[in-house]
């Protein structure tokens, strides 16, 4: 089954572009990713349930969220930064998986209006190297995050 959210990844660079068209309005596709409820409803899976242990939604704001497994177990754990925090346009930010060799990424998610009911996420991802990045990509990174963006897209048409 293809994947409905894409991935650019060109060799020989450090970053990542990701794509995922919605069948939601701009306003609710940004609301997936700036409500802490939400973002733990749609970053849960049966694996794991998702937790925002801190989340400033606005310029020079900060983030944390850890995911547990049935057992209460930390099986991920995440901070960053916002640089920008533009409303139903762009959230800049840095994130940083904890306890791993990744480093931290520069994210840059653009969020546009195609029309007055479907909108588009473009997630342009900068890593410290491409190496990094080809780790990453050697994991089912992809499909994870189809997953939880097919998520978004079941929570949030709830909400239209």
């Amino acid at each position: 089954m293809e994947l409905k959210t894409k991935m650019n990844a060109q060799d020989g660079k450090q970053e990542l572009t990701i794509t995922r068209e919605f069948d939601l309005p701009v306003e609710l596709l940004f609301k997936a990713h700036t409500e802490p409820s939400l973002i733990e409803e749609w970053m849960s899976n049966p694996y794991a349930k998702a937790k925002m242990l801190k989340f400033e939604g606005k310029k020079h704001g900060s983030y944390q969220q850890k995911s547990t497994d049935a057992n209460g177990k930390v099986v991920f754990k995440a901070h960053g930064t916002f640089h920008e925090f533009i409303p139903n346009q762009k959230i800049t930010r840095t994130f940083e998986m904890e306890n791993t060799p990744m480093g931290v990424q520069l994210e840059l998610l653009t969020f546009e209006k195609l029309t007055d009911s479907t909108s588009k996420l473009t997630t342009h991802v900068i890593y410290e190297s491409g190496a990094i990045r080809d780790q990453l990509l050697k994991m089912p990174f992809a499909q994870g995050l189809s997953m939880a963006h097919d998520r978004i897209q079941e929570i949030m048409g709830k909400q239209k």
